[in-house]
């Protein structure tokens, strides 16, 4: 069966975060990646996943003899995928002009934290700079302090998503034009289009800019997390009327008790996540999940990485798979024609050997 990006031909400039990982996922849709690294680069360790499903070759990218030989790769390629600071795949002989001046066809796909342009354009900086500059890192947290979502936010969400998301609309018009053209992915820019729906809750007057104060950044006591007896956790997302009925029920709570604080009066919210609290107290993590299974309370059991495999739903749709080298996601998303591409691991290539076959 075919995958998605099957004949798709991309070339990634070794870099660490973003770009790694929109390579990862192009060629889970079964795209071509040859990674270029460095020659003193290292191979396979904690990264091996995310260099699955391509040929690693190797390239000193300030030597003119091994520079025209990616640059004979990239006239063969459809994508090129590049994170460094602005202006250093010029200075190297790879930059948009050059290399479109040699295959006009080319996708040309810049990753970076702040984009080509701006004042802090050629600064230094990490998915919490990126995201703290948004607003996004300031939502995120207690009440005392902000605190970062792991690296999800700005590297993943704000970034390779949005990557992948500006390579494949530039290849969608690239089949009416027959142009390529150059993608500037910045992560703030991105991480600003994910916070486009809190952005809207703030103009309607539904939401602060006071943390740990709002519907879904942990207030809300029907939208939180909450301690089990023995340590574990449940995630509560009863913010829908029936749901939050249902949610009281099992926790056998009724939903008219005289005393019960109400749930849409935010100045009554603390009041009430002391109630859940103390019911979600009485029991364990594995108790509550076995009593809200298959009900549409919206209640989970917090797992760790390591547990997350076993978990029926995906366990049933092999979303993680454990394996020698530790869990590895699987591709993603699903389609009902064509399929994702094997997620191997990667290999070691030699870049003539790649020259040749996409020159055949």
């Amino acid at each position: 069966m075919a995958t998605p990006l099957h004949g798709v031909r991309v070339v990634e400039l070794a870099g660490i975060g973003p770009g790694p990982h929109a390579a990862m996922i192009l060629a889970d849709l079964g795209a071509e990646v040859i990674r270029i690294d460095r020659p003193t680069a290292a191979t396979g360790g904690g990264l091996h996943h995310t260099l699955r499903g391509r040929t690693i070759v190797r390239a000193d990218l300030k030597s003119p003899e091994q520079r025209e030989q990616v640059l004979g790769l990239i006239e063969s390629a459809d994508v090129l995928i590049e994170g460094y600071r602005p202006g250093v795949a010029e200075r190297l002989g790879l930059g948009p002009d050059l290399c479109r001046a040699r295959n006009p066809r080319l996708v040309y796909a810049r990753m970076t934290g702040w984009g080509q342009q701006g004042p802090l354009a050629h600064t230094a900086g990490h998915d919490i700079n990126y995201i703290a500059l948004t607003g996004a890192l300031h939502a995120v947290g207690t009440a005392e302090q902000p605190l970062p979502p792991l690296n999800f936010v700005g590297d993943y969400g704000g970034g390779s998503m949005f990557l992948v998301t500006g390579i494949l609309a530039a290849l969608l018009e690239r089949a009416g034009s027959g142009r390529g053209q150059v993608v500037d992915a910045a992560m703030v820019d991105g991480t600003a289009a994910l916070t486009q729906p809190i952005l809207e809750l703030r103009a309607a007057g539904a939401w602060s800019d006071v943390r740990s104060g709002n519907i879904l950044d942990g207030a809300a006591p029907y939208y939180r997390t909450y301690r089990c007896r023995g340590g574990g956790h449940v995630a509560v997302g009863a913010i829908e009327p029936q749901f939050y009925a249902e949610l009281l029920k099992l926790l056998d709570l009724p939903a008219d008790l005289p005393d019960l604080p109400d749930r849409d009066d935010p100045a009554q919210w603390p009041a009430l996540a002391e109630v859940l609290a103390a019911a979600f107290a009485r029991r364990t993590r594995e108790e509550w999940a076995a009593v809200f299974d298959g009900t549409d309370a919206c209640v989970t059991p917090v797992l760790t990485f390591e547990e997350a495999p076993a978990h029926p739903q995906l366990a049933a749709r092999g979303s993680l798979r454990r394996g020698a080298e530790g869990v590895e996601a699987a591709a993603a998303p699903r389609f009902s024609r064509t399929a994702s591409a094997a997620a191997e691991p990667g290999r070691e290539g030699v870049i003539d050997d790649v020259i040749a076959r996409w020159s055949a």
